[in-house]
């Protein structure tokens, strides 16, 4: 039987209410009952007297975080229907009584679903089911005899892109696993009416030819609410144990065993005679890759070269007869199997087979140092003596209050009371001002030193290194640093000494990934090393090596620059060195004391900037199809 729409042959299609009113009249001679809707049902009418009741309310999570509700009767004639009011979806049966035990409220919310609550509840002489939810949902119901189910299905946004993990590839399996419904929301209600008159309803909405086989028959009860039309077939077929096959325009539904027998004899014939076809060899030659990588690569598929059992090397790339031979020295495969294999297996290694585009990678390491020291000091000295029956004597030390004694000299500038000049790291010279008074009996020495030193600095390297997409790119430069290390002792007399090797380099390491939208994944690792120092040890020198490394993964358009990482560091210092309370004199402390004060800045900067070399074209067809067009055929 054919069900075939000729409203698409129109340019504007009848009225919805003129087609449901002249169905409901065909209908009527044969069922008892039919009401049926292509737009939001119609008010229901008072309720009538219960007939059933309900026997379970269950809540489960389906595909997707979406919250379903299936609610079982007892008896006859439940009628359920579903509104949106307010934030929340009410489920209305009339004529379905509600047991004390269910009258209760349900706590879905750790089902992570928008449902939040579930509130049942006697209401005008049914039921009333109330769902509180939370965020943007879309909802629809369908009933198949006595089970009523409500789908509560959260509204999919822009889902955040990160790292692959088995999370994420759970979630993206359930999304491409789940059929997506794009049919026009519809509405039925069906009340034991014959398969193929609901068949004949879905081909008037969705402008397709279905075709029933003779075996599908028997009548069907359902009450679908705001549902897309092409669910509600597989609604249908899955209540009647149906299934459907399409070819374009025409949709075949006919049972399940039926079609699994077509196809099964189908595919028997079809491998029957591929049996029968005799075999043919043909040569592959592999211009950009290895044919013993290529090879690695199909063998391991499933079907390939005797891997697996035959229903596997039905589904792969060759056939149970079908073989496969790489030559490594004239780089070809060698394929031995009927004729369409074979040709498949060319179209398929001339699309492995091409010309990979190139990445120029450049990058810059930009190490910027900015420094300030300022230093203040002073040295102060105060000698004399006084000679009579108690000689006494002033200096900066005892060897010098004994010489001023016996010999009476003094030394210039020693001797010094305070000594807490300005001083430098690097050894530089300072700037000073000296005075010295000299009496007979009296010497007094005085020199104020300061120093400022600012020091700023550029250390820039260039790496830049050129790799095919989605290879693994390395350059190094550097040196190794020797050092002297001790091994042994114990039962040896003199450990034995031994020169290890340190590597102190600049090293890029990056794996491009050119995208479809002319953009490149980088995979990037960046190490610079620095000798600062060396260490005297009672063996050597041992180097101090700074090392500076960044290890990330980054997007970026083609020739854009991006700073892949960067470290600032700071550091104030101040010092102050004095002589207890004379120090802090106002005016005449500065003699008593020395004050520091230093600022060092350093920053790290890593830029990068890749740039996609395209593979040249010769005469405007790729280098991979012309090699290809040269090789003889048969």
């Amino acid at each position: 039987m054919t069900f075939s729409n000729a409203q698409s042959l129109r340019t504007c299609r009848r009225p919805a209410i003129i087609r449901a009113c002249g169905l409901g009249l065909a209908l009527a001679l044969t069922t008892p009952f039919l009401a049926v809707a292509a737009t939001p049902a119609a008010p229901a009418a008072a309720p009538a007297a219960a007939k059933s009741k309900v026997s379970q309310i269950d809540f489960k999570r389906g595909d997707g975080g979406a919250g379903r509700l299936i609610l079982r009767f007892e008896g006859e004639g439940a009628v359920a229907d579903l509104r949106n009011q307010d934030g929340s979806v009410v489920v209305d049966v009339a004529n379905a009584t509600l047991p004390a035990e269910l009258q209760r409220p349900l706590n879905v919310t750790d089902f992570a679903t928008p449902v939040q609550r579930i509130d049942a509840k006697p209401y005008a002489g049914g039921t009333q089911l109330v769902l509180a939810t939370r965020g943007e949902f879309e909802s629809l119901a369908y009933q198949t005899g006595n089970e009523y189910v409500v789908e509560i299905t959260p509204r999919a946004g822009a889902a955040a892109v990160g790292a692959v993990s088995g999370a994420a590839v759970t979630s993206a399996q359930a999304r491409v696993a789940k059929p997506g419904y794009s049919g026009r929301p519809v509405t039925f209600n069906f009340q034991d009416v014959p398969v193929r008159t609901v068949l004949q309803l879905i081909a008037e909405e969705s402008n397709l030819n279905i075709v029933a086989s003779d075996t599908v028959q028997g009548n069907v009860t359902l009450r679908l609410v705001n549902v897309p039309w092409d669910q509600a077939m597989d609604i249908v077929l899955r209540a009647k144990g149906l299934d459907k096959r399409r070819d374009g325009s025409v949709i075949w539904v006919a049972p399940q065993p039926e079609l699994a027998a077509f196809e099964k004899a189908k595919e028997d014939a079809r491998i029957d005679l591929e049996n029968r076809v005799d075999l043919v060899t043909d040569y592959i030659q592999v211009n950009y890759h290895s044919a013993a990588s290529i090879f690695k690569a199909l063998t391991e598929a499933k079907g390939i070269g005797g891997q697996g059992s035959s229903n596997n090397q039905e589904n792969g790339f060759l056939s149970p007869r079908g073989r496969i031979v790489a030559d490594e020295r004239t780089n070809t495969l060698m394929i031995s199997d009927i004729p369409k294999k074979v040709a498949q297996m060319r179209e398929l290694i001339n699309v492995i087979d091409r010309p990979v585009d190139q990445v120029l990678i450049e990058s810059r390491i930009v190490i910027a140092t900015d420094s300030f020291a300022r230093d203040l000091g002073a040295r102060f000295g105060v000698q004399g003596r006084e000679i009579g029956n108690n000689s006494r004597a002033i200096s900066g030390s005892l060897t010098e209050t004994h010489n001023i004694i016996d010999n009476g000299e003094y030394e210039l500038p020693g001797g010094l009371n305070f000594n807490l000049p300005a001083t430098t790291a690097n050894g530089a010279n300072v700037g000073a001002l000296a005075y010295t008074l000299l009496g007979a009996n009296f010497a007094i020495d005085i020199e104020l030193s300061a120093l400022q030193q600012e020091g700023r600095g550029e250390v820039l390297s260039n790496p830049r290194v050129v790799t095919s997409n989605q290879r693994e790119a390395i350059i190094r430069q550097g040196r190794e640093i020797g050092y002297v290390t001790l091994t042994g002792g114990g039962n040896q007399a003199f450990p034995t000494p031994n020169v290890q090797f340190k590597d102190v380099v600049l090293e890029l390491k990056v794996t491009p990934t050119i995208t479809s939208d002319d953009r490149v994944f980088m995979a990037v690792n960046v190490l610079k090393d620095e000798v600062l120092r060396y260490i005297d040890t009672s063996i050597g020198q041992v180097p101090e090596i700074a090392t500076r490394e960044i290890n990330t993964a980054v997007l970026v358009d083609d020739g854009q620059t991006v700073v892949i990482g960067g470290v600032y560091e700071f550091t104030d210092a101040n010092s102050v060195s004095k002589v207890p309370f004379l120090g802090n004199v106002p005016f005449l402390g500065a003699f008593f004391k020395k004050t520091s004060r230093s600022k060092e800045k350093a920053e790290l900067l890593i830029f990068l900037t890749p740039k996609v070399m395209r593979v040249e074209k010769r005469g405007g067809i790729p280098q991979a199809q012309m090699l290809e067009a040269r090789q003889p055929r048969g």
